[in-house]
Parts: C-alpha cells; sequence; structure tokens
C-alpha cells in the first residue's frame, strides 16, 4: 500500500539509496596552528576569611539546625511577600482574600442581581 498523502514532489527517503563508507569521505582541511601564550592567572582577592567545614562557631542569628533555618527563611519569604507593594491588582486580591463567606457569597448575589436587573430593563426596551 502506499501513501495517499504522498506526492511525487516529495524528495525520496535518505535511506532508500546505499550509503557510503567511513573511510569514502573526503578529508577536511587542516586547522592553522594558533599560538597559544600562557595566561597570566588573575589574583583574586576576597574581603571575608574562609571557614571551615564543620566549624562550631555560630555567629549572628544562624542557628545550626538545617529545619529551623529553612523555616526562617520561609517565615522571612513571606512577610516580604506580604508586604511588598502589589500595585492595583495585589490590593484588589488581597482584598478579596480578607473577606469572609458571607461577604463573598453577598458580593455574588449583589452581581447577580445587577445583572437580572440589567436583562430585564433591555427586555422592556425591545417590548417583549
Amino acid at each position: 500500500m502506499g501513501n495517499i498523502c504522498s506526492r511525487s514532489t516529495n524528495k525520496p527517503d535518505n535511506f532508500s539509496q546505499p550509503g557510503r563508507t567511513l573511510n569514502s569521505s573526503p578529508v577536511p582541511a587542516p586547522r592553522p596552528a594558533q599560538n597559544h601564550a600562557p595566561r597570566q592567572s588573575a589574583k583574586q582577592t576576597v574581603g571575608t576569611p574562609g571557614r571551615t567545614l564543620g566549624g562550631g562557631d555560630n555567629s549572628g542569628d544562624v542557628i545550626a539546625d538545617p529545619r529551623t533555618n529553612a523555616a526562617i527563611a520561609a517565615q522571612k519569604r513571606a512577610e516580604a511577600a506580604s508586604s511588598a507593594s502589589k500595585g492595583k491588582l495585589g490590593s484588589k486580591l488581597a482584598a478579596q482574600k480578607a473577606q469572609t463567606h458571607t461577604q463573598t457569597l453577598n458580593e455574588a448575589s449583589r452581581s447577580e442581581r445587577a445583572a437580572r436587573e440589567a436583562d430585564n430593563a433591555a427586555a422592556a426596551q425591545r417590548w417583549e
């Protein structure tokens, strides 16, 4: 069976003809030699002293327990995200999150009543 979507203008399959052997390809032109001068190592200066692995020296408010550190970092991220100014949309979202369930239902009911009244007014204008 043939392919009904195929046209005679399609290129033949790459594997329909016999291929060539590995040694039959032309030899690539040699690259010109590049003179690699030895690089001068850049001197790195660091302002803080190095730390030893497993050092018991806890400086500042860093606590050794990784879970506690992760919890503190998550708390700081949450505080930063909530305190950051999110603009008009963010303030609307914060106000919506602050609503109680009954307030949300009342607002939905109000919008449904307004839509129903608008539909009734449009029907009255069309003399239905």
